[in-house]
């Protein structure tokens, strides 16, 4: 296998996912594998950590009043800064590897309880060619105050768009993942 070939197949999702699970501390692992999402300028992987001890949620059932739900969320948010400066410079170093072998760059966020946060991610410009009446929809929600920018209208419609056809986008990520498997099995290209 030629190294353009090495690099490709590498790069693939599955690749990367696998490559994540072997390379991070066992520390940061031992709570639930590590969720990575990659696409085609970035990876992210978002670790899970454990709650603090005293959060456990007492099973009573009676409803949380005002003042505990914010010191949860405190200290969840304390949980999640205190894991996020502790392995600061180990997270740096996976990513510098990362980057380097998947041309991508890597973002890292944590999961704790039910409060997930990104810390940093990649805002990527989209090349879009719109035609003048897609223009004047993502115009239309800027005038009425849904949307900064244009830019921002195209998140929206793009969020909007995830929200009501998850399940359509997960069936088509599903086949794609078999047209994957399959191209993978086929015979290797001999160029």
């Amino acid at each position: 296998m030629g190294k353009a070939e090495e690099q490709r197949s590498d790069a693939a999702p599955g690749s990367i996912k696998a490559w994540f699970g072997q390379r991070l501390p066992e520390e940061w692992v031992s709570e639930a594998p590590a969720d990575v999402s990659v696409d085609r300028e970035e990876i992210v992987v978002v670790l899970t950590v454990p709650a603090p001890a005293d959060l456990r949620v007492a099973e009573t059932g009676a409803p949380e009043e005002d003042a505990d739900r914010a010191a949860r969320a405190s200290a969840l948010a304390g949980r999640i800064a205190r894991f996020r400066e502790e392995t600061r410079d180990a997270r740096i170093a996976v990513a510098r590897e990362a980057e380097h072998r998947f041309r991508r760059k890597v973002a890292w966020g944590v999961r704790c309880a039910d409060t997930e946060e990104v810390f940093t991610n990649l805002a990527v410009p989209v090349m879009t060619r719109l035609r003048q009446s897609e223009r004047l929809v993502l115009d239309t929600l800027v005038d009425a105050g849904v949307a900064r920018s244009r830019a921002h209208g195209l998140a929206w419609c793009v969020r909007l768009v995830g929200e009501n056809a998850d399940q359509w986008l997960t069936e088509l990520r599903t086949a794609m993942a078999e047209v994957e498997k399959v191209r993978d099995a086929g015979p290797a290209s001999s160029s």
